[in-house]
Parts: C-alpha cells; structure tokens; sequence
C-alpha cells in the first residue's frame, strides 16, 4: 500500500538529532514507494537537502503553537495532497497538526516523543487527545516516561528506535583524518569526542574526567562539538582552563559533516546525565565502528550492551568517566573488539532501514483501521 505522508517539524537546523531523524525517516519512506512531504519553517538549505529526493518540501511559518494561521494552512495541504498519515516531532508542530484536524482535515496523527524529560502540565493535553493516533518514543525508557507522565493507556504509545544511515556512517567511505588535520593533529594522536554542549549534556563532568585522563594518557586531546556561538565556545575553552587543561581541549560550532567528525575520533562519549533518549552521537558513532562510552540514562542501555558493544557508566561519575576512557584508550584491542561489535548491533537493530519498515507497519496498520 503506499501512503501519502507528511513529516512536521518546527526546527530547520540540519545540526540537530531531530531534524536529521525526522529527513532520514522522509528519506527512507519515499524510498519504500511513499508520497512523502516535509513541512518545516521556511529554509532553503534544508530545501536544498531534499533536492534530487522525490521528498517534497513545503514551508509553514509554525510561529508557535497557537498559530492558527499556520493551522488552516496545513489544514488546506493535507485536504489537497489528500495526506493519510501526519507524523509530528516537536510540540509546535505537534499542537498545529491538532488543531488542523478541527478544520476539517483528516488523517492518522502520530506524536514522536525523542526526550525522557515528563511531559508537561500544559502539553498533556495534546498527547490525551482522542485525535493523536499513537505516540512513537524513540526508546522503551522514554515510552515508560510517556505513559507515566500522561496517563495514556500502554496501546497508544510505541517504542520505534531511532536510525542511523549506515552507509553514510561506514566506516569504509569516510575520511577519518580530514577532520584531524583541521584540528592540527596528526593520526596518531588519541582524540577523545563529544557532541553537544547543554548542561545536561555532561561537558562539564567529560572535562574534570580529562584532568584525569590527561594525566594517564598525556597525549590525549578532547574535541567538545556543538558550540551554539563563538561566545559558547570561548565559555567551553575558559572553563576548561579553569580546570588546567590548557592544552589539549577543542572545541566547535555546531558541524554537519558529523561522519567525518566522529570517524577522527578514537572514543566518542556521551556522559548526559539528563533529558536523552538513546544519543545519536553514539548510535552514529557505533556505525562507524568506534569505541563508545555511555552514561547509563534514558534509553542508552538499550543500545550499548556493557563490555558487549561499549562501556557504560554511572552518570554524573566523574571518576567512572575517567576510568573508561583510559581504558579504551590504553587497550588497543578492547577498543577495536567494541567497535566491531557496535555496528553490528546498529546494522541490526538501530539503522533507518529498520526503522522505516517499523513506521511503514504502524502507519498502514492506523490507514486500515481509520478507513482512510
């Protein structure tokens, strides 16, 4: 059966976990024989990311989300493409796609939830909503905060693992040095990464971690990516003075070419102590075939089998921290033994593939059963 699908989003920054999620999953349904279109406030370079794809793309000003204008507006595309399913990622989109359906549009309504925060007072309300087909978390952590934080019956909220393009994460096509020569490094220096610089995300907590390391392995740098601004990453860089790591630590804006980034990398960590799901980073870091360690929150531990595909350690942990990634720094072999295993454990289970027939199957199951 094929569909005519949209995919709603109110960010455009192709940086961002969500957005690249919410264009693979357009991707990858067009290529099963899907009408797809993406609607996201108007931007030409994601425009342009979806050129040569049979992905149509159409801009909605999605102001916030009482955005009536935007609401008749999307209400008019789904009546005219005759849209059958409508998969919402961010809450404006999600409460403009609602109110669509009281403007006479009809389609099958599904709500991704990629956060293991609770859902808020004020946003129950679009999640309870008779209209909202199902809510698609992206890990079973996350579907238990669903459900708890919502009162929803188990049925209404699924468990769809996010997905990561494999074979533009192969550890075969990518150039694992350009980005190392950017930096002025040289292949043989261990480089330890990290994306994303939010409190929650454990910056902090990776630089005391490194005093140590650096201390164990002295030649190990640390590359912090994801700086939202010069002015960040001169906050990131003082800090890490603060702690006397003056050598030694990078830091980034926000990159796009993340295959190249993570592929200079030796270990790649991720020490969030809040807020995550399972990490793209890791998950992208494992198809590369790179040793990764975890914090063990959200969804991670579905992903990272301890000693198995990667290490795991407690969050907020400095010394764990520390202690993991001298480890794999220092054993050659573990770390190529982890890596082997983790993109086997991608290409299995966390890939886009896997994750489009998923949605594939939950949306023509919703079609069936709605009549449309």
């Amino acid at each position: 059966m094929s569909l005519r699908i949209a995919q709603v989003l109110e960010k455009t920054s192709l940086a961002t976990g969500s957005v690249r999620q919410m264009l693979e999953a357009a991707r990858e349904l067009s290529r099963r024989g899907h009408q797809v279109v993406v609607v996201t406030r108007p931007d030409p370079r994601l425009a342009a990311e979806l050129t040569n794809t049979a992905v149509h793309y159409h801009p909605l000003p999605l102001r916030h989300e009482l955005d009536w204008l935007s609401a008749r507006a999307f209400a008019h595309l789904a009546q005219e493409m005759h849209l059958q399913v409508v998969h919402v990622h961010k809450g404006i989109a999600h409460a403009v796609a609602l109110a669509a359906t009281f403007m006479g549009a009809r389609y099958a309504l599904f709500v991704n939830r990629g956060v293991s925060f609770p859902v808020g007072f004020f946003s129950r309300w679009k999640y309870r909503s008779p209209r909202v087909t199902k809510v698609v978390a992206v890990c079973d952590a996350i579907r238990q905060v669903v459900l708890s934080s919502t009162g929803l019956p188990a049925h209404k909220v699924v468990t769809v693992y996010a997905g990561v393009d494999t074979d533009r994460f192969d550890p075969q096509r990518v150039d694992p040095f350009r980005f190392r020569q950017e930096l002025g490094l040289s292949p043989e220096v261990p480089l330890v990464g990290h994306v994303g610089i939010r409190d929650w995300k454990g910056w902090r907590e990776l630089l005391a971690a490194f005093v140590e390391v650096r201390r164990k392995v002295p030649t190990a740098e640390l590359v912090l990516v994801g700086c939202s601004s010069e002015t960040q990453k001169e906050a990131v860089l003082q800090y890490a003075r603060s702690l006397g790591l003056t050598r030694g630590v990078h830091a980034t804006l926000a990159r796009t070419d993340m295959p190249e980034v993570l592929a200079a990398c030796q270990v790649v960590v991720d020490p969030s102590w809040a807020g995550t799901g399972i990490t793209g980073t890791i998950r992208e870091a494992m198809a590369l075939e790179k040793a990764v360690v975890a914090t063990a929150v959200g969804g991670n531990g579905e992903l990272v089998k301890d000693g198995e595909c990667g290490l795991l350690i407690p969050p907020r942990d400095v010394a764990s921290l520390a202690a993991a990634i001298v480890r794999l720094l220092a054993d050659r072999e573990l770390a190529l033994r982890l890596g082997q295993a983790a993109r086997s454990r991608v290409v299995a289970g966390f890939s886009t593939t896997v994750r489009g027939q998923r949605l594939e199957s939950l949306y023509t199951e919703a079609v069936t059963q709605l009549g449309l």
